[in-house]
């Protein structure tokens, strides 16, 4: 058990209080910003990112008492409040998903129409203020997987309105909020470093404001990764195949969370895969959606979309590497990431000693699975690098188990760079915002890497002194 810091409980609760003032103050100014202009979108978020900064530091440094964790959780269910009521402001994603729940309530799959078509005239009337709101709606049949649409099923059975499925998205915030806390006793870390997910001003906005369906993922996936732990691979192969059913990208952590000489939970995800896609296979191929129509507008086949891919073609002789052969080296070095983490998941089976990164983060055997889940999830980011903020959010509960400079400095950092000029959403924009964020990232690792190098020996000369 990792003990906690001396000093006075009641100092922690008072700094931690000013900065959730602080932090809900900037919630209300968020929603302002989008009607009168003060201090931008740029100022809210640079200001959120420095105290919700602040209050980690001050988390993981200095103790807490029982009042400490109801304080964290208190301003936490205020800031998602204060968002909750007005229309979201970053994105009308949320719409879409309440159209395909409504559309599946007058017994028609979501995917067999766009939801101009005519022959779903007859819903609009009824549900104008979700229809007038959705993105490509005259062209796009749904992207979101079966398990997602299950949500929006059952959602919208309760309530079709945006502001409930904004409630909906906050909720599965509380799942995953349980297991974290869950993982972090389990880790022998204090349960109050919760903090470090449940203030992310990055999740405020893209959940709380937005409803990004992203929360039910990272539910599914933070209870996967409790599971796991307690090795029960039914129920991680149940938890992760929901969440991969919901978002895809799940998809990669599958070696991960492996046992060896364990089928269940790869055949539990295969089963539920098989009958959530049979749930909705009367539509034959149209139940992939738009997937192949988002491949295409996004620049993934023709590679623009891939910032490493653009920065080695800026290089003198090789502007003209093909997207085909980034992907195709991209493929082999997530295999070879895959293989070392699956072995390194198994590690408590093959090797008594524990491996160098279980050391780093000061992990039990039973936890060794998670340094590869982090590192396969972070590098498929890094390699897809999304320009949307909302899609790395998944990374936030990595970054709580296993807190490290270069996670908090990608996720904060495309937070708040999409919210300046440079989120403008052009080529070159998207270009410059990306050389800034991937030069931090490299600068973080750098001290990350000397930090923890210099502290293991530091730790090692004190035990042979002792």
């Amino acid at each position: 058990m990792i003990k906690s810091p001396r000093g006075l409980p009641w100092i922690t609760n008072a700094i931690l209080a000013l900065l959730g003032f602080g932090l809900l103050a900037l919630t209300k100014q968020l929603i302002v910003e989008f009607h009168h202009f003060t201090i931008g979108f740029s100022g809210v978020a640079g200001w959120s990112v420095i105290l919700y900064a602040l209050a980690a530091a001050v988390i993981l440094t200095l103790p807490a008492n029982r009042f400490t964790l109801p304080l964290i959780i208190g301003f936490a269910i205020a800031f998602r409040l204060v968002t909750l009521l007005p229309p979201p402001i970053m994105s009308s994603d949320i719409y879409r998903y309440a159209w395909d729940g409504v559309v599946q309530h007058a017994h028609i799959s979501p995917y067999r129409y766009v939801p101009g078509d005519p022959a779903l005239t007859f819903l609009r009337e009824p549900n104008r203020d979700l229809f007038d709101h959705i993105n490509r709606r005259d062209y796009a049949r749904t992207i979101y997987p079966p398990f997602a649409q299950f949500l929006f099923y059952g959602i919208t059975w309760i309530n079709a309105s945006v502001t409930f499925m904004k409630l909906a998205m906050i909720l599965f915030e509380g799942l995953t909020v349980y297991a974290l806390i869950a993982l972090l006793q389990a880790l022998g870390r204090r349960r109050e470093e919760i903090l470090l997910y449940a203030w992310c001003p990055l999740l405020i906005w893209e959940i709380g404001s937005s409803g990004h369906l992203d929360s039910a993922a990272m539910a599914f996936i933070a209870l996967a990764l409790l599971a796991r732990l307690r090795q029960q691979p039914i129920r991680t192969g149940l938890f992760l195949g929901a969440a991969i059913l919901i978002k895809l990208y799940p998809l990669v952590l599958v070696p991960a969370l492996w046992q060896r000489k364990n089928l269940k939970m790869p055949f539990t995800i295969v089963g539920l895969a098989v009958f959530s896609y049979a749930c909705y296979a009367s539509v034959g191929r149209l139940v992939f959606g738009f997937l192949g129509g988002y491949v295409q507008e996004e620049g993934i086949k023709t590679g623009t979309r891939f910032f490493l891919l653009e920065l080695i073609q800026h290089l003198p002789g090789l502007h003209t590497i093909p997207a085909s052969l980034y992907l195709l080296v991209s493929a082999v070095a997530f295999a070879v990431l895959a293989f070392w983490s699956w072995k390194a998941g198994n590690s408590e089976s093959t090797q008594p000693r524990p491996q160098f990164l279980q050391r780093v983060f000061l992990l039990p055997e039973s936890a060794a699975f998670l340094p590869g889940a982090l590192f396969l999830a972070f590098g498929m980011m890094l390699a897809f690098s999304p320009h949307y903020p909302w899609y790395v959010a998944w990374l936030v509960p990595f970054a709580v188990l296993l807190p490290n400079l270069p996670i908090f400095t990608y996720t904060l950092g495309l937070f708040y760079l999409s919210a300046t000029s440079l989120g403008a959403g052009t080529l070159e924009s998207e270009y410059r915002l990306n050389c800034i964020l991937y030069t931090a990232v490299l600068l973080a690792c750098v001290l990350e890497l000397a930090v923890r190098i210099g502290y293991g020996r530091f730790v090692a000369s004190r035990q042979r002194l002792a």
